[in-house]
């Protein structure tokens, strides 16, 4: 852990903003004892792996045998609003009582600490864990922007890096028994979603993000092309920016037309999620570190958000060694 740990020195400092109107509790991470998971229990070493490997290995199983389910929030394309959609993901399943993790593994460009009003804030290292940001009683959050000097700090490293590290976050974090973690990864469909899919275990599923734009569609098409190839599956598609109503005169204009990600899901035999709208209290709440699906928790688009986790909910049910929260 020496990376994080000549980054992880200073103080957690208080957030920008409270927005759950509950107080802060530290964090208490405990192996599983119990359970019955193979990856997690088997005591046979892999051919060729070393102590230290076989340690490492059966370290981040017991870690991830404490997590119900891992959603990976992933698309082909940048600019869809993909940290945005897992940001809000995260906190209306923290606000529907379950108890979430929100992982940003975008080692380039980091955004869920803005989006979530933590962009001051960095962790500490306590116990051998990581101990990551908490919001409330029920979400906690890590990324690699938790551990840079300053927010205009550039992280220059290579495929094998991003590799380590992203281990660190699943292995070392003091996560503790969760719900699910939803896990923000960058475009593409390169080092780190390949990481997580060979990393997190199972259960777990990918929900893609698209526009309804063709060159969205097609880039998102590979997406359900990487997932198959690495036997991640699929929970669905969100089609986001799907719509503007007028604020004028109510009219829904479709700036980047209307469809495309239902299209692509009849396609490829996933489910469909849902279109979530534009609208420009979305960029607002973005830029003042609040979860658009709390503050404007009336608004179509924070219900087509709530409508998706509701669904994710009934499709993944989670199953953690203490029981999910009901």
């Amino acid at each position: 852990m020496e990376e994080l740990k000549i980054a992880a020195q200073g103080q957690v400092s208080p957030q920008a903003q409270e927005r759950f109107d509950r107080p802060r509790s530290g964090p208490k991470s405990q192996d599983c004892e119990h359970c019955s998971s193979t990856h997690c229990s088997s005591k046979e070493r892999q051919h060729g792996e070393s102590d230290e490997q076989f340690h490492e290995r059966q370290a981040l199983a017991r870690k991830m045998c404490q997590i119900g389910y891992k959603l990976l929030v992933m698309s082909g394309k940048g600019g869809v609003g993909k940290s945005t959609v897992a940001a809000n993901l995260a906190t209306a399943l923290a606000l529907s009582g379950k108890s979430v993790g929100l992982l940003d593994v975008d080692i380039h460009g980091p955004s869920i600490p803005k989006l979530m009003g933590l962009d001051k804030d960095r962790v500490v290292v306590y116990d051998s864990e990581i101990v990551p940001i908490e919001i409330g009683e029920s979400l906690k959050v890590m990324s690699i922007g938790f551990l840079l000097p300053s927010d205009a700090d550039a992280v220059i490293w290579r495929g094998p890096m991003k590799y380590g590290v992203i281990r660190q976050f699943l292995k070392d974090v003091a996560w503790g028994p969760l719900d699910y973690l939803v896990i923000d990864a960058p475009p593409g469909t390169g080092d780190e979603p390949l990481s997580v899919a060979q990393l997190v275990g199972q259960p777990a599923g990918a929900v893609l993000v698209t526009t309804p734009q063709d060159l969205s569609v097609a880039d998102v098409r590979r997406s359900v092309s990487f997932c198959q190839k690495v036997e991640l599956p699929v929970v669905g598609i969100i089609e986001n920016m799907s719509g503007l109503v007028c604020p004028h005169c109510q009219r829904t204009i479709d700036l980047f037309k209307s469809g495309g990600g239902e299209a692509l899901a009849r396609e490829t035999g996933v489910a469909f999620l849902g279109r979530v709208p534009i609208d420009p209290q979305i960029v607002e709440c973005g830029d003042a570190g609040v979860p658009y699906v709390h503050r404007c928790a009336g608004s179509p688009a924070a219900g087509a958000i709530r409508r998706i986790v509701e669904y994710l909910i009934s499709v993944t049910k989670p199953d953690r060694p203490d029981g999910p929260r009901q």
